[in-house]
């Protein structure tokens, strides 16, 4: 169970201060009634854990309440519109992932629009995955694990938190790039899917490193390998996917914060300066790394080119292996 400790008073003026913005009256004031801060991730998913982990600093930085909204259906595009159709007031936060920018191009039409629809705040984490097994499929490197799907295709399932999920996504160009043919088995969420693998109801899992740890030191799912370029500090003896014959392969997760557009710009840099002071608390920062993830934060322009480039680069890869969530 995450136990979520309390974070020391985070202040955000001194930031405001160094960053030469003199916030208007309005910005001063805000915000004066609690904030929604909606996810499209189930509960106690990688995304809703590192929500939570953020919203208690924030809650303490305005004294106000930040409450997390988590709306998995439809892989997160329901909220996503809900999120595109709020007030610009800054009472309404989006935490996205990368799913968002891929999903540019693996979905035909879309009710939203990402660049449009929505105004950078900052980026706040990125977070790798590692494949994961049930103890009962009879495999134990992901060399054996291409040469048994190889041998039996379509037999081999694996979970996702939906089509056109990260998960989802990670999955579909593992299939691509080694040529095998797995069958997807889409869950509500990445805590139904990681759960399916676990309890064995299906074979394998591309999970976020932070939900999937204790899961395999309690050696209730088998580590494979993980989606980074190169190994990383948390599980250095797991070979990536990239060095167990499929070189270049790279996958995983960012998470990022959004506003309705017109938003107002000394409000987004309120919000975008409480962001920054929680996610430089050693507290959090010791307890993300606990869990997988990076922190990460960028200024308002920078997290917009990025979302471009990802959107750009995304949709390369999508497009070069025919891969659709319709």
């Amino acid at each position: 169970m995450l136990v979520i400790k309390p974070l020391r008073s985070l202040k955000v003026l001194p930031l405001l201060l160094a960053c030469g913005q003199a916030p208007s009256a309005e910005a001063q004031n805000y915000p004066l009634k609690p904030v929604r801060y909606l996810i499209g991730a189930s509960a106690a998913s990688a995304g809703d854990t590192l929500a939570r982990l953020i919203t208690a600093g924030l809650s303490q930085s305005f004294g106000q309440q930040v409450v997390v909204e988590s709306r998995p259906g439809a892989g997160g595009n329901i909220v996503a519109e809900m999120a595109a159709k709020a007030p610009p007031d800054g009472y309404v936060m989006f935490q996205i992932t990368i799913a968002y920018a891929a999903y540019a191009s693996l979905y035909q039409k879309l009710s939203y629009d990402l660049v449009r629809d929505f105004a950078p705040v900052t980026q706040l984490a990125t977070g790798p995955y590692v494949v994961v097994a049930h103890p009962s499929l009879p495999v134990k490197s992901l060399s054996e694990l291409i040469k048994l799907a190889k041998s039996k295709p379509g037999v081999i399932d694996y979970s996702s938190a939906g089509a056109g999920t990260p998960t989802f996504l990670a999955a579909e160009l593992f299939k691509a790039q080694a040529g095998v043919n797995l069958m997807h088995v889409p869950y509500k969420g990445g805590g139904p899917a990681l759960t399916a693998a676990v309890a064995g109801e299906v074979s394998l899992h591309f999970a976020p490193i932070a939900t999937a740890l204790p899961n395999i030191r309690e050696r209730r799912v088998r580590a494979l390998g993980v989606t980074t370029v190169k190994r990383i500090a948390m599980t250095p003896d797991l070979p990536t996917i990239a060095e167990s014959g499929l070189p270049g392969f790279e996958s995983g997760n960012w998470y990022g914060l959004v506003v309705p557009a017109k938003t107002p710009r000394e409000t987004i840099a309120t919000i975008r300066n409480a962001a920054i002071t929680v996610m430089n608390n050693s507290t959090l920062n010791s307890r993300l790394n606990d869990l997988g993830f990076v922190a990460q934060t960028s200024q308002p322009e920078e997290f917009g080119a990025y979302i471009k480039t990802e959107i750009d680069r995304l949709g390369k890869v999508i497009r070069a292996y025919n891969l659709t969530a319709d």
